[in-house]
Order: C-alpha cells, then sequence, then structure tokens
C-alpha cells in the first residue's frame, strides 16, 4: 500500500482538487482509498459533500486526540464513504487548535502515523490532503507518508516557496522519516493560452526536472474544476471529457505506473 501527501505551503495551488480527484480516479481503477483531510479549512470534506464540516463530531481532530491520549479508536470511527468509490477521514476549523497543542505532546511528529499504520492494511491507497503551511500538522503527514506529491500552480509568486517545501521535505526525510521520497511536481491552473504559463513550466522543468519528477501532463485552468467543490463530486463526475478531467486521469495513469 502507498501513502501520499499533497503538500504546498502555498494556498490556492490546487492541493484539495488534485487529492479529490487523484483518489477517485484511482478508485475507479479498482483501489481502495482512503482520503485523510489535515487542513483546517475543511476544503476536502466539502468538496466531497459535506456542507458544514465544523459541525462534524467526528474529524481527523477526535482521532488524533485519542492518539495523544492512549484512548481506543473504534474501527471505522470518524471514516466517512463517498458515492464514487472512496472513504475519507474529514478536518474541520478545530484542527487549527490542535496544530498548537501537539507542540507540548511527546513523539508529536508521529501522531498521524501512529494511527495510519493500524488501518493502512485496509487500503492500497491513502492520500492526505495537507494544510497551506509546513506546521506540525503537516510535518505529521509527512512522517506518515511514503511519498510527496507537490501540486505548483503555473505562476510566478507559488514557485518562489517550493524550494523551501524541498528543503522541509529534505529535513524530514534526514531526521523523521527515511523512507520519504518526492512523487512528483504536478503543474496546475496552467492558462493554454498564455505564454507566461508555458515559460513557468518550462522553468520549473529545467530548475528540478533533474532532480524531481516532473508529472508528463498538466492540470489546465478551467472554470469546470473550481465548480465541482460546490457540486461534492469529482472532475469525473461533473464533467467527465473535459480537459481536467483528461490531466487527473494522466496523473492517475503515472501514480499506478509508480506503484512497488
Amino acid at each position: 500500500m502507498c501513502i501520499i501527501a499533497v503538500a504546498n505551503q502555498k494556498g490556492g495551488t490546487g492541493k484539495t482538487t488534485t487529492c479529490v480527484n487523484l483518489g477517485i480516479g484511482l478508485a475507479r481503477a479498482g483501489k481502495k482509498v482512503l482520503l485523510v483531510d489535515a487542513d483546517a479549512q475543511g476544503s476536502m470534506a466539502v468538496s466531497l459533500g459535506v456542507r458544514e464540516p465544523d459541525n462534524l463530531d467526528h474529524t481527523i481532530v477526535n482521532i488524533m486526540e485519542k492518539v495523544i491520549n492512549d484512548e481506543d479508536i473504534a474501527d471505522n470511527e470518524g471514516i466517512m464513504h463517498h458515492e464514487e468509490g472512496v472513504d475519507f477521514i474529514p478536518a474541520n476549523i478545530e484542527l487549527a487548535g490542535l496544530e498548537t497543542a501537539l507542540v507540548g505532546v511527546m513523539s508529536r511528529e508521529f501522531v498521524l502515523k501512529s494511527y495510519l499504520d493500524n488501518i493502512k492494511d485496509k487500503y492500497d491507497y491513502i492520500l492526505i490532503d495537507c494544510m497551506p503551511s509546513l506546521g506540525m500538522v503537516t510535518i505529521n503527514a509527512l512522517v506518515a507518508a511514503d511519498y510527496v506529491l507537490i501540486p505548483v500552480e503555473a505562476a510566478y509568486l507559488p514557485t518562489k516557496g517550493l524550494q523551501q517545501l524541498i528543503k522541509t521535505i529534505g529535513k524530514v526525510h534526514r531526521r523523521l522519516n527515511p523512507s520519504l521520497e518526492i512523487l512528483g511536481i504536478l503543474l496546475t491552473k496552467v492558462d493554454r493560452r498564455a505564454n507566461f504559463s508555458k515559460d513557468i513550466c518550462d522553468q520549473i522543468r529545467e530548475v528540478y526536472g533533474r532532480n524531481i519528477h516532473i508529472f508528463e501532463n498538466c492540470i489546465p485552468m478551467s472554470i469546470r474544476a473550481a465548480e465541482t467543490s460546490a457540486e461534492g463530486r469529482s472532475i469525473y463526475y461533473y464533467d467527465p471529457k473535459g480537459i481536467v478531467a483528461e490531466g487527473y486521469q494522466s496523473l492517475t495513469k503515472e501514480v499506478l505506473r509508480n506503484e512497488k
């Protein structure tokens, strides 16, 4: 099985959209998939049809608190199911408070890993949607993961912070999780009509492509992708023949080829 953290400290790069559509793409390929929302904004839960994640009684926060307090966690506790074939654990605003509380916890970087180690045999893939920061919850996701998938918007400012993220991943690899690898950089929100987007993509491939895999197909800019969140469904359901669905189908195939 494989655990993938979808991470970038820059917001708006398509982490949640990628996590949801890659996860459902893998489920469509016959894989058993769990999506874990590790972002206090609860965007993944909303994208999967949960209208008010802040009102949920069971989220990843409750699960991690039980790990911290050495309390028993019931089978399937907090795990919800989406009609397109994936299981998911939602998050909400309470995760922001847990971020602060983790600072004083023994083995604080390993809380999420401790939980996922107990359930990972039930799944072929676990995808973690990280918050747009490099705080303690994101470090927990990187420690729990086998791979990091980095969505990067094809624009100047989002690419500036990429080096910092790569350095953080390197530190986690050296100090906390020696099996952690970068699965690849996924270029998102690419405006195929603009030379500027093409120039950014070319620069990323030139600067990082020698050492880091750059996924073959990018995810094009499309209003359809943004609209899927309001529908609570994937791009495959909402616009199955569109260019964004094509991009995520290509990504899914590349991830499957990487299976060990």
